[in-house]
C-alpha cells in the first residue's frame, strides 16, 4: 500500500485530487509554483484561482452542467461545496465571488494535515511515482516539454481569452435593465440593450479597433468555444447578435420589447461593486477595448477594473494519450486531470481532478482503476476525450452531446433530458459505490483521525490564510 500522492498544480483540478486524496487516508506532497513563478494570466499565488469567468455554469436541474455537478456533489467535491459557500448571484447559474473562493480553497486545502504544500516549480516527472499532473492551462514550458518527451508528442496550444471588468458604479443605470434570460432564475444580470443603429456603430467600431500585436512564436488556433469576439464579428454582420450579444429571451421590462441586441454584464463578487462582460473575451489593445466597449448603451462613462486578454492554453492530445481513467497508456502511474487533459471549463476541471484522485487511490492501493461508467456525465466527458479524432481534436465542455443516446428514443427534449440524467445518477452512485467499497473514510480538518501521524514538517500556509 503506497501512502503518498504527488500532485503537481493548485488550480481547480488539483486542489480537488489533493482532497480527495486526503480523504481517502493518503498522504498528498501538493506542488504549486506560484507565487515563486507567476503565469500571464494569474494575479495571486492563491489555489483555484478563477482567471476568466466567475461563473460555474448552469445550476438548472436536469441541465447537462446540473448533472455534472450533481455527481460532483454526490461524490464529495469539496471545491463545490466552497462554490457554493462563496455564491454570487448569477440568475440560474452558479457564479462565485472569485478571491473569496480562491481564498477559501487554499485554507481549506492547506489546512488539511495530510497534505504538505510545496511551493515550487515541477520540471521533471518520475514516471515510477504516482504523480497527478494538474498544471491547467498555463502549464510552464518546462513541465510542457517534460510531458510532451514521456508522451512522444508535440503539445496542442489554443488561445483563451478573459473578459474585461467594470465597477459598478460606472455604470449609467439608467440605460440598462435587470433580467434573466429567459426569466430563468431571479433577475441577477445587468442587460445593455441595442438598437439597430447602435449595433452597427459597434460592430463597425470594434472591426476597425487595433488588436495587440502578435509575437513571433505566436499562432492565433483559438478555441471556437471562447472566440474573442472581434473575430466573431469578423465571421458576419449578424453573428455576435447570435452569439454574446444575443437578445433572445431578455425583454426589457421598461418597453415590453425584446432589443435588436444586447450585452450583460454579471456580478463578480460578493460586494457587487464589480461586474464582467460575459463572453466579452477580445485581442484588443487597452486603449481600443476602452474606446469601443464604451459605445455600449450603459457603459459610456465605464470604468475598467480589468481589460480583456489572450494568454496560451496547453493541452495534450488526449485520444492518443489517456485512458479512461486519466492515465497516460504509456506510463500508468502518470495521471492527467483539468484542462490539460483536455476538458474546458472550471466544473469540467473540477470533475476530473475529482476522478484523479479517485484513480489514484486505487492505484496506492495496488487495485486497477475503474473508470466511470458511460450513461454518467463522468463517463461520457472523459470517453470523449479518449475517444475523439486525434487530428482534430479540441477540449470539450459537457453537454448532452457527449452523453449516449437512450435505448428507447423520447422525442420530447425536457422529458428526454431527464431520462438521460435519471439514469446517469443511477448509474454513477453504483459505480461511487464499488470505487470506495472497503475504504475508511477518514473526517477531515480538525477532527480528523490519522491512522499514521501527519507530516513532520509544518505545512506551508500561503500569506493571508493563516
Amino acid at each position: 500500500m503506497i501512502e503518498r500522492i504527488r500532485i503537481i498544480g493548485a488550480g481547480l483540478a488539483g486542489s480537488e485530487a489533493a482532497w480527495q486524496c486526503a480523504r481517502r487516508g493518503l498522504r498528498v506532497e501538493l506542488y504549486e509554483m506560484r507565487p515563486v513563478r507567476s503565469t500571464p494570466a494569474h494575479q495571486t499565488g492563491d489555489f483555484a484561482e478563477l482567471v476568466c469567468s466567475n461563473s460555474l455554469k448552469s445550476d438548472s436541474e436536469n441541465t447537462a452542467p446540473w448533472l455534472l455537478k450533481e455527481e460532483m456533489r454526490r461524490a464529495g467535491s469539496r471545491l463545490l461545496e466552497l462554490a457554493r459557500q462563496c455564491a454570487v448571484p448569477a440568475g440560474h447559474a452558479l457564479a462565485v465571488d472569485r478571491a473569496t473562493f480562491a481564498a477559501s480553497v487554499t485554507a481549506a486545502i492547506s489546512s488539511e494535515p495530510l497534505i504538505r504544500v510545496r511551493r515550487e516549480e515541477v520540471a521533471q516527472l518520475d514516471q515510477d511515482e504516482i504523480t497527478i499532473v494538474a498544471t491547467g492551462p498555463l502549464t510552464s514550458d518546462a513541465l510542457s516539454q517534460e510531458i510532451a518527451r514521456l508522451s512522444g508528442a508535440s503539445q496542442l496550444y489554443f488561445y483563451d481569452s478573459i473578459s474585461p471588468i467594470v465597477e459598478a458604479d460606472s455604470i449609467d443605470m439608467s440605460k440598462v435593465y435587470l433580467a434573466a434570460r429567459y426569466d430563468k432564475g431571479t433577475a441577477d444580470y445587468i442587460n445593455c440593450p441595442m438598437a439597430k443603429e447602435e449595433y452597427d456603430r459597434f460592430c463597425d467600431a470594434l472591426l476597425a479597433a487595433q488588436s495587440v500585436e502578435e509575437r513571433d512564436w505566436e499562432k492565433l488556433n483559438y478555441f471556437e468555444a471562447c472566440l474573442p469576439i472581434e473575430e466573431i464579428a469578423r465571421r458576419g454582420r449578424d453573428t455576435l447578435r447570435f452569439g454574446p450579444m444575443k437578445p433572445v429571451g431578455l425583454k426589457d421590462p421598461r418597453t415590453g420589447r425584446i432589443p435588436y441586441a444586447a450585452v450583460q454584464l454579471r456580478q463578480e463578487n460578493l460586494r457587487a461593486d464589480s461586474y464582467n462582460l460575459v463572453g466579452f473575451q477580445n485581442h484588443l489593445k487597452f486603449g481600443e477595448q476602452a474606446r469601443v466597449l464604451r459605445l455600449i448603451p450603459g457603459l459610456e462613462n465605464a470604468r475598467f477594473l480589468r481589460y480583456g486578454q489572450i494568454h496560451r492554453n496547453t493541452y495534450v492530445n488526449a485520444p492518443s494519450l489517456l485512458s479512461e481513467t486519466l492515465q497516460m497508456r504509456e506510463h500508468p502511474l502518470l495521471i492527467l486531470a483539468g484542462q490539460i487533459c483536455g476538458v474546458e471549463g472550471y466544473v469540467e476541471s473540477i470533475a476530473t481532478g475529482l476522478m484523479a484522485g479517485i484513480q489514484a487511490t486505487a492505484l496506492a492501493a495496488g487495485t486497477n482503476p475503474m473508470a466511470p461508467p458511460r450513461a454518467t456525465a463522468f463517463g461520457s466527458l472523459v470517453h470523449y476525450i479518449t475517444h475523439a479524432d486525434t487530428k482534430s481534436f479540441q477540449p470539450a465542455n459537457i453537454t448532452f452531446d457527449l452523453l449516449p443516446p437512450l435505448e428507447k428514443p423520447i422525442r420530447d427534449r425536457q422529458q428526454r433530458h431527464r431520462a438521460q440524467c435519471d439514469l446517469a445518477l443511477k448509474e454513477f452512485d453504483g459505480w461511487a459505490q464499488t470505487v470506495d467499497a472497503g475504504r475508511n473514510f477518514r473526517a477531515v480538518g480538525k477532527e480528523i483521525a490519522l491512522d499514521h501521524p501527519p507530516f513532520d514538517h509544518p505545512i506551508d500556509l500561503p500569506a493571508g490564510s493563516q
